[in-house]
């Protein structure tokens, strides 16, 4: 391959000689001009791996030049040189098309990490077509053509989702069609950490910090560092932690606790939650400054329900995993037509998630080759409510003793409970509500919380405690 060339526009001299230094020692070459007409020249005359421009130019403004590269030279992918804290700028920058950004003073390091970041982009394959985000439809279609084109850019992307929909896989086709693939992938659930382990898990620690802290430990971020950090359900953060989080994607820094030193964090944030973040906002639950950071490109996944006919493709996918797993050969099950259509029918408030489960289920429970509609245990009708059912069994405690039915004879599992400690009774109580609501909404967690009238944080809690912890399938 060609020695990579950057071109640089900036009215300073000092800039353009400290970016030509520091590409000279990463063995690229350095073209520089002072202003858009002579980088509009200089576009003309050659390709460059990457174009670096300030947003203030003499004759206009770099978000221009931004959308002039953009339209004309979609291959070269342009980074912003904004002042200390314009991140308004930047984000301005990026919704125009920017590759990313660079805060002066310039950090020599992340300027090296945006260089070397930018000439992998030479290198990157075509996507690949088994890439888990299956489907014909028109929706799905054009997912992978946004895919494709937001993996070329360093923008942060926030994907919003129903559970199920398959929020991690996107970003992890987005991660491994750019720049970053071969860099670290991390992914962590936010609502899944205790709320005082949270910016210990992002950031790290130094030893004797707190309680516990009997060694340094890098955060995530550290261990996204050059890559790409997923943070799934962000809209269990803290108010507190929301603070620190914006400050770290704004200046690609972090603090550990207990550090008087921050450290680089050049890492991708892609975001995801199933709610509506602006309605959070609206509430007060989540920061509007944080919100449009991490929402600079938003990338919606539609529901199973509104896509029945990726459903055909899907389950061949799923039933021929299943099959490659087990080891049972190159002929995996199938589906009758009739067990296809009841599939097809069913809304699948569990989404692509329910799907494989209702396929492994099946396939555990069933000798036949071909699977039937019987075989796929799908419910007839929503489950009853806990709480209503509950209530239509209670006995109202303002009922005349003379108004009682006839007494019957005490359920066995019921004199067990009885027999045992009030605290454990009411554990033993506690755990089958969840179990039956888990299994009504076929482990859906966002769902049996909702059915319970709990957070989801809550309910992880109470699993755990409860010993019934286990991923999530």
């Amino acid at each position: 391959m060609s020695q990579a060339t950057v071109l640089i526009v900036d009215d300073e001299a000092d800039i353009r000689e400290l970016v030509g230094i520091t590409c000279a020692r990463m063995d690229v070459k350095v073209r520089s001009a002072g202003d858009l007409a002579t980088a509009a020249r200089l576009l003309e005359q050659q390709p460059f791996a990457l174009c670096l421009t300030d947003m203030r130019l003499p004759d206009g403004d770099g978000t221009d030049l931004v959308r002039l590269i953009t339209e004309r030279y979609p291959a070269t992918p342009v980074a912003m040189l904004t002042a200390y804290g314009s991140m308004d700028t930047a984000v301005a920058a990026m919704k125009a098309g920017a590759f990313d950004f660079l805060s002066k003073p310039l950090d020599l390091q992340v300027l090296r990490d945006l260089i070397a970041s930018a000439l992998r982009l030479r290198v990157v394959g075509e996507p690949d077509d088994d890439s888990g985000l299956l489907g014909c439809s028109a929706q799905m279609q054009e997912i992978r053509r946004l895919i494709s084109r937001l993996a070329r850019s360093q923008a942060p992307v926030f994907i919003n989702g129903e559970s199920g929909t398959g929020k991690e896989l996107a970003a992890r086709q987005i991660h491994d069609q750019g720049p970053r693939a071969g860099r670290p992938f991390v992914a962590i659930n936010c609502g899944a950490i205790p709320a005082d382990l949270v910016e210990s898990e992002l950031f790290g620690h130094r030893k004797g910090s707190f309680t516990g802290a009997v060694s340094d430990k890098p955060g995530l971020f550290q261990a996204a560092h050059g890559g790409t950090l997923f943070l799934d359900e962000i809209a269990d953060l803290p108010l507190l932690m929301q603070v620190k989080l914006l400050r770290a994607v704004q200046q690609k820094h972090v603090r550990p606790i207990g550090s008087e030193r921050e450290v680089p964090a050049d890492a991708r944030i892609i975001s995801a939650s199933h709610c509506d973040l602006k309605a959070e906002v609206e509430r007060g639950t989540f920061r509007e400054d944080l919100y449009y950071r991490i929402n600079v490109i938003q990338l919606d996944l539609p529901p199973l329900r509104e896509r029945p006919e990726d459903i055909p493709i899907l389950a061949r996918h799923v039933l021929g995993r299943i099959s490659a797993d087990s080891g049972a050969g190159p002929a995996p099950r199938t589906l009758s037509p009739e067990a296809l259509a009841a599939l097809q029918g069913y809304p699948f408030p569990g989404n692509v998630r329910e799907l494989e489960n209702i396929l492994e289920r099946a396939t555990a429970l069933c000798d036949r080759p071909v699977l039937q509609p019987d075989d796929l245990g799908l419910p007839a009708a929503p489950a009853a409510d806990t709480t209503a059912a509950a209530e239509a069994i209670t006995p109202d405690s303002t009922t005349p003793d003379a108004a009682a039915p006839a007494a019957t004879p005490p359920d066995p599992a019921l004199r067990a409970l009885a027999e045992q400690p009030l605290e454990d009774a009411l554990g033993e109580i506690e755990k089958q509500a969840i179990l039956r609501a888990l299994d009504a909404t076929r482990w859906n967690r966002t769902a049996a919380a909702k059915r319970l009238g709990m957070t989801v944080r809550s309910l992880r809690y109470r699993l755990s405690k409860l010993g019934l912890d286990r991923p999530e399938p």
